[in-house]
């Protein structure tokens, strides 16, 4: 996690000194963009263009910042959590909000989506909780009746205390709760166990989208699907890598990953712009 967060920073390092930015203090600064004149250089053009031309994309671009202590002249101005060069919300939407990505073949094929869909960003399920009331979780994309959830640097999936996945009535019917990895009173995977439950409570699949270079990740999913009871509900869940999608995506949209995170196309040299 460290060594992909010091690589995406210096790639943005270099890249950044042709656009407006900031860079945050500490061991592994961040880079931390501005937009200006209709241009944002933590997007593609195209996809900038996209999200602010649709307003409850747009909307995306407002979530807060929690970093911005971190930065010199810290209060000069607001920053947003989309404009740091690791978010991974700015990566699912340059890829999503991309003109047309989503009437490309074998993307949907590998999303097992059908052509043509909507992104809905910051999704929220309003899964039920023993008292009566909906809880706040929050998924990253949804498409269809597919919920996705992105990661690129960050930690893990959130630990919490347990008491807050007891919420839940659905838990124990879904999950082998003596199989999720637990540490005194404290859920450790609690995000995407909480993700997981909203699917099945609402009949979507659900999907993480996360980087090849991340072998942590990909062991803590299979801590937490080898938990849950159905098998015929463990079929809808999938973990695809941005390297994977990166292979079936336009070659604008190619060299801009590469460049800016390092996600290469292992499967081939190029995809053709056309669909």
């Amino acid at each position: 996690m460290v060594s992909l967060r010091r690589e995406i920073s210096i790639r943005n390092q270099l890249r950044a000194e042709s656009h407006e930015h900031d860079q945050t203090y500490g061991e592994v600064p961040s880079v931390v963009y501005h937009a200006a004149e209709g241009r944002h250089g933590n997007f593609l053009p195209q996809s900038y263009r996209a999200i602010c031309a649709h307003p409850e994309w747009a909307r995306r671009l407002l979530k807060a910042y929690t970093g911005s202590r971190r930065i010199p002249r810290a209060s000069d101005r607001r920053r947003f959590e989309l404009d740091c060069a690791t978010s991974s919300d700015a990566l699912l939407m340059n890829i999503f909000c991309y003109p047309r990505v989503l009437h490309r073949p074998r993307l949907c094929e590998l999303l097992g989506i059908e052509r043509g869909l909507r992104p809905e960003f910051g999704f929220k399920p309003r899964t039920c909780l023993t008292n009566g009331r909906t809880d706040c979780t929050e998924v990253d994309m949804r498409l269809g009746d597919l919920l996705v959830e992105a990661k690129l640097t960050e930690s893990g999936f959130q630990a919490a205390p347990y008491r807050l996945i007891e919420r839940y009535p659905l838990l124990e019917e879904l999950f082998d709760i003596s199989e999720l990895r637990t540490t005194e009173d404290v859920i450790c995977e609690y995000q995407l166990v909480r993700s997981i439950l909203a699917a099945y409570s609402s009949g979507c699949g659900f999907t993480l989208l996360c980087d090849g270079r991340r072998q942590d990740m990909f062991e803590r999913w299979m801590r937490v699907v080898q938990a849950i009871r159905s098998y015929s509900f463990r079929s809808r869940l999938r973990v695809i890598t941005w390297q994977e999608v990166c292979a079936t995506l336009p070659k604008t949209v190619q060299s801009f990953l590469q460049e800016k995170y390092g996600i290469l196309n292992h499967h081939s040299r190029g995809v053709p712009e056309t669909y």
